[in-house]
């Protein structure tokens, strides 16, 4: 498998353990203290970066690091909405279309060259 491709598997990865370990406790821990919610979120980031190391080790050997931060960008913001939409229900926001366009838009400007290597 390209290293491109499991950069992205790995971030895709990293990121629903991201999500989870930053939201997740606002909607299942809001009642308990900050500091327990803070210690099963670290819990959570934990596996996270177990995916988060790797993916950023292989990803610079074919990006550079701009690139290879615009990627985790844009799998968060594509992890994340769905994750606020369906787990959090929050409300579906025309703010998170334009976010989404000014990161294509940064995606732009650091792929335009094509892949780097880091």
């Amino acid at each position: 498998m390209p290293a491109i491709y499991k950069t992205i598997l790995l971030l895709c990865c990293s990121n629903v353990f991201m999500t989870f370990a930053w939201y997740a406790h606002l909607k299942e821990m809001n009642h308990k203290p900050w500091l327990l919610a803070a210690l099963v979120s670290w819990g959570v980031a934990f596996f996270e970066y177990l995916f988060q190391v790797p993916a950023n080790r292989i990803g610079h050997e074919v990006m550079s690091i701009g690139q290879l931060k615009m990627l985790q960008e844009v799998i968060s913001l594509s992890v994340f909405v769905p994750f606020a939409l369906l787990y959090l229900k929050e409300p579906l926001k025309l703010d998170y279309l334009w976010a989404a366009l000014c990161i294509l838009g940064a995606v732009y400007f650091m792929f335009r060259g094509g892949l780097a290597t880091g």
